[in-house]
């Protein structure tokens, strides 16, 4: 807790930023692929957009929307596409309480959606880094894969040996690909960069 020393008595530093847990859930792939995370409350959408990219794994090669409660959509600003600037709009006036929630949907064209979820909100610990990965499960599904479906094709084909491009798309994902890893030192490592 940031706290003041006053004439004996320790202060709550009103000026302290929260820190909001989020977790972050893939939609429509089962077992869930998600991931927890601790942010600094005051953070812009745009900022969000860019940690939720180092830390689902994607390469930020797509465009992508946020979506609040009211249906109102932000993202890069396109005039057809009616995105109010993410650059803007801090998380906070969003998600106030925790349990509410916002969409993320990145790579228009696979549709991967997200839902972010504000699970508490916590005073910043001291000499603690923000933000921060906490905890998840699963890895990210590859970019540009095909969304929900072609992910399922792709582990369907990684895992028979004998499929006919079997070799080929491991070539593809890198040489291999597990669909169970996370490392959360790993993507702490890959933030702190």
């Amino acid at each position: 807790m940031d706290t003041r020393k006053v004439k004996g008595r320790l202060l709550e530093n009103p000026l302290a930023r929260s820190i909001f847990e989020l977790k972050v859930t893939l939609r429509e792939i089962e077992p869930p692929i998600w991931h927890q995370i601790q942010v600094q409350s005051d953070i812009t959408l745009a900022s969000l957009h860019d940690i939720l990219q180092i830390v689902m794994g994607w390469t930020n090669s797509h465009l992508h929307l946020f979506e609040d409660a009211d249906g109102e959509r932000y993202g890069m600003p396109e005039p057809e596409m009616n995105l109010r600037d993410d650059r803007r709009v801090q998380l906070d006036r969003l998600l106030r309480r925790p349990g509410e929630r916002i969409y993320y949907e990145y790579d228009f064209g696979d549709s991967w959606g997200h839902d972010v979820v504000l699970e508490r909100i916590v005073r910043p610990e001291s000499g603690a880094k923000y933000p921060h990965v906490a905890g998840g499960a699963r890895a990210c599904p590859p970019e540009d894969c095909g969304g929900v479906p072609g992910y399922e094709e792709f582990l369907s084909i990684i895992a028979n040996p004998r499929h006919p491009e079997h070799d080929e798309t491991l070539t593809w994902a890198g040489g291999a690909f597990d669909p169970e890893a996370f490392d959360v030192d790993e993507k702490n490592r890959r933030l702190r960069r």
